[in-house]
C-alpha cells in the first residue's frame, strides 16, 4: 500500500464508520449495494477508482458466498489493511444483523399491509439508484462499441438464461472477449498504481483455514453434538457454498434449518421478509436463524459463521487477483470483465429488480421521479431511499 494508505485504527474506525452508514442506510438487496458503494467509495471519497471498483465487483461475483459483503470487505481491505476488511464487514452487518436478531420473537407481530407499502417504497427507490449507478459505470466500463457490445450482449444472456453458473460463464465469456479483443495501449497501465501487492503468506494462510473449517466443522459438530457447533457448521457450509448473492441462500438455508426442526416454515419465510425491508447484506437473516434456533447467542454464532467463509476468500484469493491482473495478457481480460459487468448489472437492474418493484404502470412514473430525486435534483440516496419507504408506506395503508 502506498505510505498515506498504510494500515492504522484511524484508517480501520474510518471504513467502521463509513460502511455503518451504508449498513444502516443501503436498502433493496445486493443489486443496490454495488450502485451505494460506487457512489460513497468511487464517487464520493475517491478510496477507489471506477476501474479498481470494477475489478473488486468481478471478484466478488466469481467467489461463492454475499458478493455485496465481499465487495465491502475487498475495499475495506483496499484501505485499511486487514483490520478494515473485518471493520467492513462489521460495519456493513451490525445494523441488519441486530435487527434481524431482535426481531427473531416479533416479526409475526408486524403490521402487513403497512410493511408491504414501505418495503415496496424501497424497493422502487433502490431501483432508481441502480439505475444512476448503470449509467455511470457504463460511461467508464463499457466505452467504445466493442465494449458497449460485450456488455449488451451479457445482458441479454443474462435475462434469457438466468442463474449463479450463467453468470459465471458471462465473467468468463468477457475475460475471453477481453484477450481477444481489448489489447490496446489503455490496458497496459494498471487501474490502481498505488496499491502494491497483499502478502501471500496470510492470503495462503486463510484459504487454509477456509478448506480446513469447511471439511472439519460438520465431523466436530457430529462427534460432540453441541447445538452450538451443528448450527456453526450449518450455517458455515452455508456461505462456503452458495452462489448468486443473498436471494440464493433462501433454499438452501431453508432445506438445512426448516428440515431439521430448528425454525418452523411460516417463522422462517417471515423473518426472510422482514430482511428484505432492511438495509445491509442479506445474509443477516442468518441471525434471526440463529436467534430462533438457540436465543441471541445462537444469533451471533451463526452471523460470524455464515460471513466467515467470504471474509476468508476475500483475504486469500484478492493478493493473487492483484498478481494476476498487473499481466499485460490478464488486464486484457479484466478489461473484458469489466464491460461484461455492466451487463451483468443491467440484466440484475431488470430481474429481480424491475420485474419484482413494477407492479403496475404508475411505478414506472416513480421509479422515474426517485431517479430525477438522485441524478438530478442529487439527493443523498439514503434519503430519498426512506423518503419514499415512508411515503408509500402511508399511501398503501
Amino acid at each position: 500500500m502506498s505510505e498515506s494508505h498504510k494500515p492504522s485504527p484511524k484508517l480501520a474506525w474510518e471504513v467502521f464508520l463509513a460502511f455503518l452508514v451504508q449498513g444502516l442506510t443501503a436498502f433493496g438487496g445486493p443489486v443496490a449495494h454495488v450502485a451505494y458503494f460506487r457512489r460513497a467509495f468511487v464517487e464520493r471519497r475517491a478510496w477507489l477508482s471506477e476501474a479498481a471498483f470494477a475489478d473488486l465487483l468481478a471478484l466478488a461475483h466469481f467467489l461463492p458466498g454475499p458478493a455485496s459483503s465481499e465487495l465491502g470487505m475487498a475495499i475495506g481491505l483496499r484501505r485499511a489493511g486487514y483490520p478494515g476488511l473485518v471493520a467492513a464487514w462489521l460495519g456493513f452487518t451490525l445494523p441488519a444483523g441486530a435487527a434481524m436478531i431482535a426481531l427473531a420473537g416479533i416479526v409475526q407481530t408486524l403490521p402487513a399491509h403497512i410493511g408491504d407499502g414501505v418495503f415496496h417504497g424501497l424497493q422502487i427507490a433502490a431501483a432508481a439508484v441502480v439505475i444512476q449507478a448503470l449509467v455511470a459505470m457504463a460511461r467508464t466500463l463499457a466505452a467504445g462499441p466493442i465494449r458497449a457490445g460485450m456488455a449488451i450482449g451479457a445482458a441479454a444472456g443474462l435475462i434469457v438464461a438466468q442463474g449463479p453458473v450463467a453468470q459465471v460463464v458471462t465473467l468468463a465469456a468477457g475475460a475471453v472477449f477481453g484477450l481477444a479483443l481489448l489489447r490496446d495501449p489503455e490496458t497496459d497501465a494498471p487501474d490502481d498504481a498505488q496499491i502494491d501487492a497483499l502478502p501471500a503468506g496470510p492470503a495462503i494462510v486463510a484459504l487454509c483455514l477456509f478448506a480446513l473449517l469447511l471439511g472439519a466443522l460438520p465431523f466436530l459438530a457430529a462427534w460432540t453434538q453441541n447445538p452450538s457447533l451443528g448450527l456453526a457448521s450449518v450455517l458455515y457450509r452455508t456461505g462456503a457454498l452458495v452462489f448468486g448473492g443473498g436471494h440464493a441462500v433462501l433454499p438452501l438455508l431453508q432445506n438445512e434449518v426448516v428440515d431439521r426442526g430448528w425454525i418452523g416454515q411460516i417463522p422462517f419465510l417471515a423473518g426472510y421478509g422482514a430482511a428484505q425491508a432492511l438495509p445491509g447484506p442479506l445474509f443477516a437473516f442468518a441471525g434471526f436463524v440463529g436467534a430462533t434456533a438457540g436465543g441471541w447467542p445462537g444469533g451471533l454464532v451463526a452471523l460470524a459463521a455464515i460471513f466467515l467463509p467470504g471474509l476468508l476468500l476475500v483475504m486469500g484469493v484478492l493478493p493473487f487477483w492483484d498478481r494476476l491482473k498487473r499481466q499485460a495478457v490478464a488486464r486484457a481480460a479484466v478489461a473484458g470483465v469489466n464491460a461484461v459487468i455492466v451487463g451483468v448489472l443491467a440484466a440484475a437492474l431488470w430481474n429481480p429488480v424491475l420485474t419484482q418493484t413494477v407492479r403496475r404502470p404508475a411505478d414506472w412514473a416513480l421509479v422515474a421521479a426517485a431517479y430525477v430525486f438522485l441524478a438530478v435534483a442529487r439527493l443523498p440516496p439514503w434519503l430519498v431511499v426512506i423518503g419514499f419507504g415512508v411515503a408509500t408506506g402511508v399511501y398503501l395503508r
